[in-house]
């Protein structure tokens, strides 16, 4: 299994430092596609790596390119958290997608995916409606508002204040401090107010004027998959649907791994990832040499 290759992608503005990315070629003698990783939010980011890693070597082995990218203030990329808005981070997403599509003739023909977990499927929608060619998404336990992204995010500062007896008028002051301009720290991180602002008015939208692709939607549960989605879920997909979007919902059981206190795995996840992702070009992991390539 070829590794996987890090680097530093330069932004056109030098003050705006650099972005630390993983690549991850295809393997095999055909390309089916290019992967471009928005990773989650805060320390779902870090929540996740492990999946991140794994599902893109997955990926990898059965002929997609994956890039992850750490986003402006995140990982190892310049900057600090405190630092990024929310256009900051749709144009690192936007610079992903160019990249990858500018290796060579082949990148440039193949078709191209965004992949998403929570918040960063917000961020891959956006992305995609300044993209001058059609894309497919992978969401990953999409979040369909950004307000219900902050208000779970405001919610860590409202529990250690509880526990301090100060929570008292928490939120509201949280949310005035905001609106004037200022800074959060919340959980470790410094919370911009461009950045909240920008994350609450997100909303999980297909890309206008709409290029109707694939969208593959996928909902981690603890217990048995419901089939059944729950009624922002179905919303959210109608919409999609309503667009031109031929969509499919995959419920897996697995551990909500992005917020576990332990780093944990949803094999099942990575499973169902694949298989949704080649049954779209008529293939299975065995036909696809995933399978031996996994096992080796």
């Amino acid at each position: 299994m070829n590794q996987p290759e890090a680097f530093f992608l330069q932004t056109d503005t030098p003050s705006r430092g650099q972005r630390l990315c993983l690549f991850h070629p295809a393997q095999g003698a055909l390309l089916r596609g290019r992967v471009v990783y928005v990773h989650p939010f805060a320390e779902e980011m870090n929540k996740s790596r492990r999946m991140a890693a794994t599902q893109a070597r997955a990926m990898a082995a059965a002929g997609f390119s994956v890039l992850q990218i750490d986003l402006l203030g995140c990982g190892d990329s310049s900057g600090d958290f405190g630092d990024a808005s929310w256009q900051d981070w749709i144009e690192d997403v936007l610079r992903a997608c160019n990249w990858i599509g500018a290796r060579d003739a082949a990148h440039a023909a193949a078709p191209l995916w965004l992949w998403g977990l929570r918040a960063g499927c917000l961020l891959a929608a956006a992305a995609a409606a300044r993209l001058e060619e059609p894309c497919n998404f992978c969401f990953w336990q999409p979040i369909t508002s950004g307000r219900q992204q902050m208000q779970q995010f405001m919610r860590l500062r409202l529990a250690a204040d509880l526990l301090a007896g100060n929570s008292k008028g928490m939120m509201e002051a949280m949310r005035q401090q905001l609106a004037n301009g200022d800074t959060l720290e919340i959980a470790g991180y410094r919370l911009a107010a461009d950045l909240a602002l920008g994350l609450e008015q997100a909303h999980l939208l297909p890309p206008a004027p709409a290029r109707p692709g694939r969208l593959a939607w996928f909902e981690v549960s603890t217990a048995l998959p419901d089939n059944s989605p729950s009624p922002v879920s179905a919303q959210a997909i109608a919409r999609w649907a309503e667009s031109g979007y031929r969509c499919d919902r995959h419920p897996v059981q697995g551990p909500a791994f992005w917020q576990t206190t332990e780093i944990e795995d949803a094999p099942t996840l990575i499973a169902a990832t694949m298989a949704a992702l080649l049954s779209g070009i008529g293939l299975t992991a065995d036909q696809s040499g995933l399978s031996e390539a996994v096992a080796s």
